[in-house]
């Protein structure tokens, strides 16, 4: 078998924030194609169509990720491509030519051990056959690449952390990201009314048309409007991937007795010191006297961590991903799509946030 070669994306050392890596820490790189004589026979080869460019990649950039990969290493924690070698061992489930998704806990820079070296901005990623899933329903290759990272962790927070229950109305911020609209389909999903914030007008019909029941612009005061919405009562689950004056004005938005879910901190990136150090110097604070007044459960919700600390959470969730997926329910949304060669411009469009949903690098 002879595969041509092809490039990837190589951080060469941990920047001091994500943009001073996409300028200067970061470029585009000639690769060999994997050679199957230096593979397990357990292991696939996978030519890449579409890898996922994420707020997580974005972060590892700089060493701001709790999880940190040693430089230089290609990043993509998510991919989606065909097969192109099959190992003998590999177990028969797949073959030359499947379309598959590379699982990023099994392989890429977020997994552990000998394969996360093959992240997904290449040509070529590595995985061991139990991380090639095949492609479930209809999904493209950037649909998929977009699926596990961003429902996986909806569905880790809403259901397993935030006991979210059909009738119950839930307020969901940065609802344009990828994760934020993976929450407010899933949250449709088991029956619950969604409320969807944004700072975008544009961005905020794009999250209606993916099935919000309310959207509202969040640029200052938004409790009264959600106090509207609810009758009064104020919201049963809140999931906050925005931190900062968001997460203090939502305080005052909840039922007694909610559900406070702490997704992540979009609105704060810098919490944690830059260059691969450790610490969170400017960490988000909450005030406990709302908290305690109004009887809230506030829970963090890291669903590559707590996976980490007891794996068997994650086989019920993925497979009811993949079902959903299978099923034609969950349509991932990716607004952008660039060449593997402008993964510098792709990197930028996401974090300035002109994403709506998934980007993709297509090498």
């Amino acid at each position: 078998m002879s595969l041509a070669p092809g490039f990837r994306v190589v951080v060469s050392a941990f920047a001091e924030s994500p943009p001073d890596a996409i300028e200067s820490g970061m470029s585009l790189v000639a690769m060999d194609a994997p050679d199957p004589a230096t593979l397990s026979p357990r292991d696939v080869i996978v030519a890449v169509k579409s890898a996922a460019v994420g707020w997580v990649d974005l972060l590892m950039t700089s060493g701001q990720y709790q999880h940190m990969p040693q430089p230089p290493y290609t990043p993509g924690l998510e991919s989606a491509g065909e097969v192109v070698w099959v190992g003998d061992a590999a177990g028969g489930e797949l073959a030359v030519g499947d379309a598959v998704i590379v699982d990023g806990f099994l392989a890429g820079p977020r997994s552990l051990g000998a394969y996360q070296a093959w992240g997904g901005f290449a040509s070529y990623v590595v995985a061991p056959a139990v991380a090639a899933r095949k492609i479930p329903g209809k999904l493209s290759f950037d649909q998929a690449a977009s699926l596990l990272g961003s429902y996986e962790t909806a569905y880790h927070c809403l259901v397993a952390r935030g006991r979210l229950a059909a009738g119950e109305t839930v307020l969901v911020h940065g609802a344009s990201g990828a994760t934020g609209l993976a929450a407010v389909e899933v949250a449709k999903i088991l029956g619950a009314t969604v409320i969807a914030t944004g700072r975008s007008q544009a961005k905020l019909d794009v999250v209606k048309a993916q099935g919000a029941d309310h959207v509202i612009l969040a640029t200052g005061r938004f409790r009264d409007e959600v106090k509207a919405l609810t009758g009064g009562r104020g919201v049963d689950v809140v999931y906050d991937g925005v931190g900062g004056e968001i997460s203090l004005e939502s305080l005052r938005c909840v039922r007694f007795g909610a559900r406070f879910l702490i997704v992540g901190w979009a609105s704060t990136p810098f919490v944690a010191r830059g260059g691969g150090q450790r610490g969170a110097p400017n960490a988000n604070m909450l005030p406990t006297n709302l908290v305690m007044m109004k009887g809230l459960d506030v829970l963090g919700c890291p669903t590559a961590i707590s996976t980490l600390n007891d794996p068997s959470t994650r086989a019920p969730r993925l497979r009811q991903v993949l079902a959903w997926a299978e099923e034609g329910r969950l349509r991932p949304h990716v607004s952008h799509v660039f060449p593997l060669s402008e993964f510098k411009a792709a990197m930028r469009a996401k974090w300035g946030g002109k994403v709506i949903g998934g980007c993709v690098l297509q090498p």
